[in-house]
């Protein structure tokens, strides 16, 4: 083997040995790259879920350092209840204020996780829970004529406002209440003074602006700084296989859950 020929062979070995620290190094840059895209891969897909379990109300608020008990002189029915902190803060500055115009503010309904929304619906399914008078597993026969008539006031579990420590009712969840003299004046400040505290009524007169949904509840109040944020998230996250555990579950693919009853809200309140 002439010089000239080992020459060439000792330099490519030379350029090999150069070359193998590179392309090691650029070997685990690479399986390092895609070990973090895969690792935020994992984290936005464990956020998107823990959102869908928030959003969904498949959580216990009294476990939560973002919620708060609400003290019982401040609420109907003896029941314990529980709000964000922000929304409970907000509501006591609009108590104060509604408690030195002569107004007398509770909160007759705060949170309500899944269970609970279950718990609510399944007794209006089975008959338990009386709706207008009516045992609806009687009067209404249809399953899926009888979910329509509990969506007139109620939502169904994954789909409740409520679930988000955001919406609060407020003295009487009963539109009776608000044809008295006294509910016609706690109504009426609202109207004018909730507003100023990031309350808005959730469900209004359903018209031209709001065609689809719940009919209208003037007890239920939303803390829409916090509730739009959730509003949109839910748009953006929540699908209908993801509305589901409760009884009558079968037919919520007959009805647009999300669009015509989630996002049909009072305009103020996006």
């Amino acid at each position: 083997m002439n010089k000239n020929i080992s020459k060439s062979i000792v330099s490519v070995f030379v350029f090999i040995l150069f070359l193998i620290p590179i392309i090691t190094s650029s070997l685990l840059d690479l399986k390092q790259r895609i070990k973090n895209e895969i690792v935020s891969e994992q984290e936005r897909a464990k956020k998107e879920a823990e959102d869908k379990i928030y959003l969904t109300g498949r959580f216990d608020p009294a476990q939560r350092e973002d919620f708060v008990l609400i003290p019982s002189q401040y609420t109907l029915g003896g029941n314990k209840m529980y709000l964000r902190k922000e929304t409970y803060k907000a509501y006591l500055e609009m108590q104060n204020a509604a408690d030195k115009d002569g107004i007398d503010l509770k909160i007759a309904s705060a949170t309500r996780n899944f269970d609970y929304q279950k718990d609510i619906w399944d007794k209006k399914w089975s008959g338990v829970t009386i709706v207008d008078g009516q045992n609806l597993s009687k009067s209404v026969p249809n399953e899926q004529e009888r979910f329509k008539k509990i969506l007139e006031y109620s939502a169904a579990p994954s789909t409740s406002r409520h679930h988000w420590g955001t919406d609060i009712d407020i003295n009487d969840a009963n539109l009776g209440y608000f044809k008295t003299e006294k509910g016609k004046k706690v109504y009426e400040w609202l109207v004018q003074n909730a507003y100023q505290f990031g309350f808005c009524q959730t469900y209004n007169l359903k018209g031209s602006d709001r065609s689809t949904g719940y009919n209208e509840e003037k007890w239920h109040w939303s803390y829409f700084p916090l509730s739009r944020i959730f509003t949109q998230e839910y748009k953006n996250l929540i699908k209908e296989e993801d509305i589901k555990g409760f009884q009558g579950d079968k037919y919520v693919s007959a009805f647009n859950l999300i669009d015509d009853y989630v996002l049909a809200i009072n305009p103020d309140c996006i």
